[in-house]
């Protein structure tokens, strides 16, 4: 018999009408994340801390879905997440609400990359992980991760080997 199992939820938004202190504040009434989605500008972005957890998608730095993250945008990232993880928010938030969220003593932060037409997610994760855990990342060098993400991908489909 299943059990009974805690469910999070998140909401990506994709239009501006989404940027509405009503909106906002019937996420944090019902605990729903908002998700930071990095789209290089393609859809809005808020960091209202809506949740006791944060979800945060890096759609690409420049181009939405190709580009990588430069070692600057990984350390902004890296800081923020710190922040987030310690239950604070960042000083140079852009939110819809002035209001902060409760202050806790720690949050969960999930970020998903989706920047992979180049092979470029698992690079950048593995950049983001050495930045916020130091030494937690496992012993495999970057190019080697990326060379059995692209072998991965090339078994998918029978594409050919990238």
């Amino acid at each position: 018999m299943e059990k009974n199992r805690r469910m999070r939820h998140a909401v990506e938004i994709r239009h501006e009408s989404f940027l509405a202190p009503a909106f906002v504040k019937l996420l944090r009434k019902y605990n729903f994340a908002l998700v930071f989605a990095d789209t290089a500008g393609r859809w809005p972005y808020a960091e209202d801390v809506t949740s006791d957890f944060i979800y945060a998608r890096l759609h690409g730095d420049e181009e939405i879905y190709v580009s990588g993250y430069t070692d600057s945008a990984l350390d902004w990232w890296a800081a923020r997440i710190c922040k987030w993880k310690s239950g604070g928010e960042p000083e140079d938030r852009k939110t819809v609400l002035e209001s902060r969220a409760k202050k806790r003593k720690a949050r969960d932060v999930f970020v998903y990359f989706d920047n992979d037409v180049k092979v470029r997610a698992p690079y950048d994760a593995m950049g983001l992980m050495v930045r916020v855990c130091g030494g937690c990342v496992p012993a495999t060098p970057v190019h080697e991760v990326g060379e059995v993400a692209r072998t991965r991908w090339a078994g998918i489909g029978g594409k050919k080997k990238v």
